[in-house]
């Protein structure tokens, strides 16, 4: 018979055992859709807003086309990609030669970090692998096919993220090619019709391990899913293991591209398609993975001047994105030597300095009642909440314009015909006097500061007008 002192000692024992069994039970993912989807999204990820994209590997090398040279070589063996290795290499060239050329001699990540601080992002990712199959981390899982073992001889992943990190300012991620055009393994599950997994169990799943163990990406961005179904990834057992086991199973974010069938439909963001904006609220968060340069994502030397987004083109989708309920993934293409050539930190330095200034519409923002405004298309809304969470609740209201109202110096906001009695006053973000600004029949009408102080100001590309409401602002629906 147990003494009084034992069953007490026993009934704290169990309660205490019982706590802590929730506590590692507690928020436990299963390997379905169903649950998984359930997770809430990373609240940093939808405060970020603005994230790097770096499309980096041997593909830098020849620098022709776009990043799938590789597969546009001699895969589908298109004309002018034969015709370029034709011209400018001997017979016999493979494409692994390609990799002793990625040198990366003039690589140095604190200087791609500073930049990327600079143009106001909030994360960065990386092409740990593309489709080529090279990784750019001394992966146990390539046999040689690295940037350790073949080119830089450098852990050109681990400096970067280290240096990302360093900035205090950005969160580290990478992208990660599940499927390789080549790769003798994968081809042989796909002429089995993906009814087994070599290619996965002994591919995928170790280094995609090996990857979020080593170096803990807060963003895991796949693609290459298009050819296989999600079962043949074992994509929900990886999402439950990542969400329940990883190192970052608290802060990690991952994307939907996972096999045939996910895409626009699971992971904590969806993307869709690439430069996917639909202009429209959506109703899962989503992001918008667009480039500077029009026509690749890799360098190329063919590139045109006019391939290129101009710093207002680059501002206006950023705009868009965000008050859509978007974040916005900017990718560069860096060179075979290590270096990001000077007119895509151009973009990204004017991007900051916009940023500096218009970044309260922007970081931690949400989606207004209203995306676009019904008078004047180029104008975009995002807000900033009150105490609840309620959309609802809205206090200051940001109406960003895209086009300089040259004729009238001001511009008509429609979006508030019937709540002209909330506003208490109106602001330009950089110009810290007042506006002054009028009811119409269809709106309101907001005054630009003087073109000449603008100027003085150095207030271009967009400007954000910052409405601040005497109550919440009621939603009508």
């Amino acid at each position: 018979m147990r003494s009084a002192r034992t069953s007490v000692w026993l009934c704290c024992a169990v309660v205490v055992f019982g706590v802590l069994c929730l506590g590692c039970t507690a928020g436990k993912y299963e390997p379905t859709w169903e649950s998984l989807d359930s997770r809430p999204l990373p609240k940093w990820y939808d405060d970020a807003k603005v994230g790097i994209f770096i499309h980096w590997g041997v593909y830098a090398v020849p620098s022709y086309g776009s990043e799938w040279f590789w597969i546009n070589w001699q895969g589908s063996r298109t004309e002018e990609y034969v015709q370029f290795m034709a011209n400018n290499y001997k017979p016999g060239f493979t494409y692994q030669d390609f990799a002793s050329d990625f040198t990366a001699e003039l690589f140095n990540a604190t200087e791609w970090a500073e930049l990327f601080a600079r143009s106001g992002a909030r994360y960065v990712v990386l092409t740990s692998k593309h489709h080529e199959g090279y990784t750019l981390w001394p992966s146990k899982h390539t046999f040689g096919w690295n940037a350790m073992d073949v080119g830089p001889h450098r852990d050109v992943l681990g400096e970067l993220a280290n240096a990302v990190r360093a900035t205090g300012q950005l969160t580290f991620g990478v992208y990660y090619s599940l499927f390789e055009w080549f790769n003798r393994l994968y081809l042989n599950d796909k002429l089995h019709v993906f009814m087994q997994r070599e290619y996965v169990d002994g591919k995928v799943w170790p280094e995609l391990q090996e990857l979020i163990n080593t170096y803990r990406p807060e963003v895991l961005w796949s693609d290459g899913d298009w050819e296989a179904p999600d079962g043949y990834w074992k994509a929900k057992e990886f999402f439950a293991w990542l969400y329940n086991d990883s190192p970052v199973r608290d802060t990690i974010v991952t994307n939907d591209r996972w096999g045939m069938g996910t895409l626009c439909l699971h992971g904590d963001f969806h993307t869709c398609s690439d430069r996917y904006n639909p202009g429209v609220l959506q109703k899962h968060k989503w992001e918008n993975a667009m480039t500077i340069d029009r026509k690749s994502w890799g360098h190329r030397v063919n590139a045109r001047l006019e391939d290129f987004m101009t710093t207002d083109e680059l501002i206006g989708e950023l705009v868009t994105t965000v008050s859509c309920g978007g974040n916005i993934l900017i990718n560069v293409g860096p060179t075979k030597a290590g270096t990001i050539e000077a007119i895509f930190a151009e973009r990204l330095v004017e991007m900051g300095r916009w940023l500096k200034v218009n970044g309260p519409a922007i970081y931690k923002s949400q989606p207004w009642e209203y995306q676009n405004d019904t008078l004047t298309g180029s104008v975009w809304y995002t807000a900033t909440k009150g105490s609840s969470n309620r959309r609802s609740n809205f206090r200051t209201i940001f109406a960003t314009v895209l086009d300089y109202p040259y004729k009238t110096n001001s511009v008509r906001l429609g979006a508030f015909s019937n709540q002209v009695t909330n506003i208490a006053q109106i602001t330009m973000l950089g110009y810290n006097t007042a506006l002054k600004w009028k009811p119409t029949d269809d709106g309101i009408m907001v005054e630009f500061p003087p073109k000449n102080e603008i100027d003085r100001l150095e207030l271009k590309h967009a400007w954000t007008l910052k409405i601040t409401l005497t109550t919440q602002w009621p939603l009508n629906v």
